[in-house]
């Protein structure tokens, strides 16, 4: 499992180009292949790839994501769950992982085993 960690990003780029926040190396995402952006209304996803986007496995050009959504780029490629962590959330979590000095196991969004 590979995690990334963003914070007041207002659009996260997912694909193949190294200019991506979230690089994926596999031959069935595209160069630039989803945007996830922040809106008053909260977060959506919006589909760029050539080889589609797929939510919850429905493809889709446009949608709101919510916590523990679970994105595919591509119907055959990797599977990222977005996950909404608040401050209060990951300074809690900084300090658990401080006394157990472990590493905390998601953040958003995170990539799945196929």
């Amino acid at each position: 499992m590979q995690t990334w960690k963003f914070s007041a990003e207002p659009i996260i780029r997912i694909g193949r180009a190294s200019d991506n926040n979230v690089i994926l190396y596999s031959s069935v995402v595209s160069r630039h292949h989803a945007e996830l952006r922040f809106h008053d209304f909260g977060w959506e996803v919006v589909s760029l790839g050539t080889n589609g986007t797929y939510l919850e496995d429905k493809r889709i050009d446009t949608a709101p994501i919510a916590d523990g959504a679970i994105i595919r780029i591509a119907s055959s490629g990797p599977k990222l769950q977005f996950r909404i962590v608040s401050d209060e959330a990951l300074n809690a979590r900084e300090s658990e992982r401080n006394l157990r000095e472990e590493r905390p196991t998601f953040f958003a969004p995170d990539l799945l085993n196929k």
